[in-house]
């Protein structure tokens, strides 16, 4: 078949891509809508199944996609530059602040507050010996905070898979698609045929799903903090009111293109949050936030292959206990990004090394992650040690804003910086919102420079999609969340490929 045939072809199975996705989300929010109750009951059963069967394959998946890319960081072919181009498209602190701006939108705020709270009210089962609320259980509760936003998390979102897309679509013209992650193992069939729009399919549903989340939740935390602080209404006009404005705010970024908005944005974003955490750092307790960072990194380094292959609550279908309900969610959560995200990843890392790119998404983030999550959670496990309750009170029956407030009350001027904390919610947040709306409209139009009607498309759905969740019945937002889990079993077998297919892709030369 010849390239100008190609090209027809893929372009009429991305419209038809496209059209399934936009149907199955709104036969969801009409299931959701009829029947709040087998809608739930499916997505938990879905989820359940998911997770028993798919959980110790992911968990495995993670760490060999994690070995394979610190192996390929020391092979010589690694030091090519990617991308046809001699030089980075974007300085390297333009470059790390956009990649460190996408996972962190789900964890930077939400995750770093609440994550270590939890682990430290209840220690992991593979630390059940800690005693919970004490100083001891703090460097364990960090430590599998580390785990889920660590080194294994980073290096599946956008390390292969990146490399992989680099090479083969800027030097070989195949698509920046999920399917070209296929080429490895089924050739020029696997990405122009079905399994290519099948790729494209459940990569274009898992992101959704798990963007939308994010931006559903920004409308819990931001009206939350606004009536604890302003005495605002805690209501779901004013939940609303908060998804409308960070519509405006991703979809201005994602217009206007890679080179202003996604960049500008995600500078800010990183700006603000090393001054707030600086302050956190400074005026919080200091001496126990760089203690326990060190304590905690040197745990979870020990503890590290034992964390990851963990199983000793695996669970069953009706009781998906522990395991299911942390790493494994988690592991999902980042397998379903993982194909968009690489995506992401090779188009600001034109110019770039593999090594590069291996070195920053395996080594480096996941640091500054650790870092953050110290920071920000040790923060508060350090004033709850000084004043117990002051965080454990509020957070009681996991409420994940409440942390977060009750961290940013505790410190001085503390209306400015919760003020600034929601803020910077609302940042991290519209930072993934508009590098997935590109993604997005990326795989739909089959071009690197997507048309601007398609990313409103793409970036108003999302919007939308979380408004209707929100204003329907209750538990919405937390399944849709869960439904990820669900897309991550077939994005899984999608990423096999890339555990081999880097090597040929470097190779080629």
């Amino acid at each position: 078949m010849s390239g100008t045939t190609h090209a027809v072809a893929d372009r009429a199975s991305r419209s038809g891509v496209t059209t399934i996705a936009a149907s199955l989300i709104c036969c969801f929010l009409a299931l959701f809508f009829y029947d709040e109750q087998i809608f739930s009951n499916l997505v938990s059963h879905s989820f359940n199944w998911s997770a028993q069967y798919f959980g110790l394959f992911w968990q495995i998946l993670l760490l060999v996609n994690f070995a394979i890319a610190l192996f390929v960081a020391t092979r010589p072919s690694a030091g090519h530059r990617l991308g046809n181009l001699t030089a980075p498209e974007f300085p390297l602190f333009q470059w790390i602040a956009m990649v460190l701006c996408t996972l962190l939108a789900g964890g930077g705020v939400f995750w770093a507050a609440a994550e270590p709270v939890a682990h430290f009210v209840s220690p992991p089962p593979l630390f059940e010996g800690v005693q919970p609320e004490s100083a001891k259980a703090v460097k364990y509760a960090l430590a599998q905070s580390f785990l889920h936003w660590g080194f294994l998390a980073w290096s599946i979102l956008g390390s292969l898979g990146a490399v992989i897309l680099m090479r083969l679509h800027y030097e070989r013209g195949l698509p920046l698609a999920p399917r070209t992650l296929l080429y490895p193992l089924l050739g020029e069939k696997g990405v122009h045929g079905r399994w290519g729009d099948t790729a494209d399919l459940v990569s274009v549903l898992a992101v959704f799903a798990g963007t939308v989340g994010p931006i559903g939740f920004l409308g819990l935390q931001v009206s939350y903090g606004m009536s604890e602080l302003y005495g605002t209404s805690d209501s779901k006009t004013a939940q609303l009111a908060t998804i409308a404005l960070l519509m405006v705010v991703y979809l201005t970024s994602a217009v206007s293109g890679m080179h202003k908005g996604i960049q500008i944005l995600s500078r800010l974003n990183i700006l603000l949050g090393i001054t707030l955490l600086a302050f956190l750092l400074l005026a919080g307790p200091t001496h126990f936030i760089v203690s326990s960072f060190g304590e905690a990194l040197s745990v979870h380094l020990r503890w590290f292959f034992e964390q990851a292959l963990y199983r000793g609550d695996a669970g069953l279908l009706s009781d998906p206990g522990w395991l299911s309900s942390w790493t494994v969610f988690f592991w999902g959560w980042f397998i379903g990004y993982s194909p968009m995200m690489a995506i992401f990843i090779a188009r600001i890392s034109r110019g770039r090394t593999a090594r590069e790119v291996i070195l920053l998404m395996s080594f480096v983030a996941p640091l500054l992650t650790m870092m953050w999550f110290s920071i920000l959670g040790g923060a508060g496990l350090g004033i709850e040690l000084r004043f117990p309750g002051a965080i454990t009170g509020p957070f009681e029956g996991f409420n994940l804003p409440a942390a977060l407030l009750a961290i940013t009350e505790a410190m001085p001027l503390n209306e400015l910086v919760s003020a600034l904390f929601l803020v910077l919610t609302v940042l991290f947040v519209a930072t993934t919102g508009d590098s997935m709306t590109y993604s997005l409209a990326v795989v739909s139009s089959g071009v690197e420079h997507p048309p601007r009607w398609l990313r409103l498309f793409w970036g108003l759905a999302m919007g939308f999609t979380a408004m209707v969740l929100l204003a329907g019945p209750t538990g919405g937002i937390g399944k849709l969340q869960s439904f990820i889990v669900v897309t991550a079993v077939p994005v899984s077998i999608l990423l096999v490929p890339s555990l081999w297919g880097v090597f040929s892709a470097l190779r080629r030369k």
